[in-house]
């Protein structure tokens, strides 16, 4: 004989049950799209002059272009843009001098800029990492994003302005690297500015969200 009270029992578990796994569900799917939005969303490029400015700490080398990078030390998300960039040196075969440009702000303290990325940088041949006071370079390359980049030829003359990242903190083959290694080996490519995935470059909300944000996935 069937018991009406253990079916109905039965039933609202199945039913709380349901609603549980529906609301998991849901809780995931909108954490997944914040982060999707978040990687996605571009950080605001730089405007640089057309000419490398002649007051900056760069200091070209004769008949080579130059690349200039600008870093946020504690922007996980940049660790990709340096990957990036030691693959684009090995293609470049010698044709350009880097410089990575790290943001030490004022009151902070001794080697606060000298992070990880920091000696992943230093590390890539032909590249030099300088401390970037204050950001007085970035304000003068009008950078505003970790992660930005601007290409000058020997003359000093701007050729690509972005980033050399598909999404934020993604590494693998993206419309930035590819443009300036095309400007380097063939003189031309099919864009000269892509858009920029990092931390602002001046914002006390710097650091990358990206931690928080997975913790707030997997805690659901």
């Amino acid at each position: 004989m069937i018991n009406p009270k253990s079916s109905s029992w039965r039933n609202k578990t199945r039913l709380l049950l349901a609603a549980s796994c529906a609301l998991w569900f849901f809780s995931v799917g909108v954490g997944l799209s914040i982060v999707w939005e978040y990687e996605n969303t571009p950080g605001t490029a730089a405007n640089p002059y057309v000419q490398l400015p002649s007051d900056s700490q760069i200091k070209p080398v004769p008949g080579r272009a130059t690349l200039v990078m600008l870093v946020h030390p504690h922007c996980p998300c940049t660790r990709a843009s340096v990957g990036e960039l030691a693959l684009l040196m090995a293609q470049a075969q010698g044709r350009v001098t880097a410089y990575v440009l790290f943001l030490k702000p004022r009151g902070f303290a001794d080697d606060w800029e000298k992070t990880d990325l920091w000696w992943s940088a230093a590390g890539i041949p032909g590249v030099q990492v300088l401390k970037d006071a204050d950001g007085i370079d970035a304000a003068r390359f009008h950078a505003a994003t970790s992660g930005q980049n601007m290409l000058y030829d020997a003359e000093g003359r701007l050729l690509f302005s972005g980033g050399i990242t598909g999404a934020r903190g993604h590494s693998g083959d993206n419309a930035g690297r590819s443009a300036i290694v095309a400007l380097l080996t063939e003189g031309e490519a099919a864009q000269t500015e892509t858009e920029v995935f990092g931390c602002p470059l001046f914002s006390k909300n710097s650091e990358c969200r990206m931690g928080e944000l997975n913790h707030a996935i997997h805690s659901h």
